[in-house]
């Protein structure tokens, strides 16, 4: 479901008078939808009372008192056993001996809490930084058939950028990625900037896998430097534990098969990755395993996913695609949602005072916003000539940072000055354009708060 269809559902059951009974791992649906929770885990049921906020703050409170519990048991356990084997052998001690021999027998143990959390324990590794611009999209068109998809639609990917991309089904989200990751074909361009090394996550990539390789093959097989124990900890990560890790794939489920292509991305050295709904078939473990992964990687990412809560743990920028464009959000998922909410209501607001506006006004305003968008068009055209200049001077860049760290450069005091005045000169030439780039970025993203 998309998350029109997602929000729909929780309006129908929030004023649904039946019962209702639901598995989900979707967190907020959760919060949104239920009044009680039932955990099973050791073969138990445990009801808490709430939606799934309170089952984690009421969790962890019983799992405080039961480890208290469990380590006063414990001491006095110790305690009652130091006694039975210190007067064992004392006859006048024999009926006490034999009451706490009794009492131990007896006694309702506690059981120690078992720590269901997980933390991340690899590190994203790369053989190079990416440049400052990862993709470009000009001019970029794509239809199927009388479906329009997108008309020459523009957007720019920066390093360091986390950006979801959400909006309902069928408007063209992953064919967006495969786009970008030059998969399918278009119209106009999506080119992949300097250095940049690109991993795909996509329901198809299931098909990659070898069928006849053990799960642990299939991750050392992948390339990376990273030893068994390192692989192990991984897949211990998405749930495969023990001898788990020796399944051929062939056997697995494709949940399974989906989890040991997550993991293969995840362990790739690449700068910039592309992950089409990741989440699906992950639990709550596995996805906040996912989380923290993605948390701490310092490179550039561009997912797709309906799931309000991972989106908000990782995303930095919106992105959406309205109008057959690509329209983006510099902001958190939970700030374009109060973003989109008061647009809304301004919109609202003002089709209702359009209304009372006299027809000689409407075209005063028509002329303003033809006016207004000649303005807008020609600072694109100076951002894009800008972000081509600063590419280029990248470029040039790390060029001269390579020859710097030649021998026959940095051991000749001539050519190391003249080299390095060439070094500085770029690097000035650059902070200037930079300064200029936000300038203009700053009017653009003026106008389209104002849209």
């Amino acid at each position: 479901l998309d998350l029109p269809s997602i929000v729909w559902i929780e309006n129908y059951l929030r004023t649904y008078e039946g019962a209702v009974i639901v598995v989900s791992h979707d967190r907020q649906f959760l919060d949104n939808t239920v009044s009680k929770i039932v955990e099973v885990a050791f073969q138990q049921l445990t009801t808490y009372e709430g939606n799934y906020a309170f089952y984690l703050e009421e969790k962890e409170l019983r799992s405080d008192i039961q480890k208290r519990a469990f380590e006063n048991q414990q001491q006095k356990i110790k305690q009652t056993e130091r006694f039975i084997e210190r007067f064992r052998a004392k006859a006048t001690k024999a009926r006490q001996v034999q009451s706490r021999v009794k009492a131990l027998e007896k006694m309702d143990k506690v059981e120690d809490v078992i720590d269901e959390t997980a933390a991340i324990n690899f590190k994203f590794q790369f053989k190079q930084k990416s440049g400052r611009f990862v993709s470009t999209i000009k001019d970029l068109s794509k239809s199927y058939d009388d479906l329009q998809i997108l008309d020459r639609a523009e957007a720019t990917i920066e390093r360091g950028d986390k950006i979801a991309l959400i909006g309902a089904n069928g408007k063209g989200k992953s064919t967006l990625l495969r786009i970008i990751a030059g998969t399918e074909p278009h119209e106009g361009e999506a080119q992949l900037g300097f250095n940049v090394n690109l991993a795909f996550y996509a329901q198809h990539q299931l098909e990659a896998l070898t069928l006849e390789n053990e799960i642990l093959d299939e991750l050392k097989q992948s390339g990376v430097e990273k030893t068994e124990l390192e692989l192990r900890q991984v897949l211990g990560c998405f749930l495969f534990t023990g001898d788990d890790v020796f399944k051929k794939i062939k056997v697995l489920s494709g949940g399974e098969k989906s989890r040991v292509a997550l993991a293969k991305t995840l362990i790739s050295e690449s700068n910039f990755l592309l992950l089409d709904e990741p989440t699906n078939h992950l639990d709550f473990l596995s996805e906040n395993i996912l989380i923290q992964a993605l948390q701490q990687y310092t490179g550039t990412l561009l997912l797709v996913s309906h799931n309000r809560h991972f989106i908000s743990q990782v995303a930095n920028k919106i992105w959406y695609i309205e109008n057959n464009e690509i329209k983006s959000y510099p902001g958190t998922f939970e700030e374009f949602n109060y973003w989109q909410a008061k647009n809304d209501r301004e919109v609202s607001s003002e089709t209702k005072e359009k209304a009372k506006v006299p027809s000689r006004d409407k075209t005063a305003r028509r002329n303003n916003d033809h006016h207004k968008k000649d303005e807008y068009t020609a600072l694109q055209k100076e951002l894009n000539h800008l972000e081509e200049t600063i590419q280029r001077l990248e470029e040039q860049k790390a060029t001269q940072e390579a020859e710097l760290a030649k021998e026959q450069v940095y051991s000749n005091p001539e050519l190391l000055m003249k080299t390095n005045e060439a070094y500085q000169s770029i690097e000035a030439e650059l902070k200037n354009l930079n300064k200029k780039w936000e300038s203009v970025a700053e009017k653009i993203d003026t106008f389209d708060r104002r849209k």
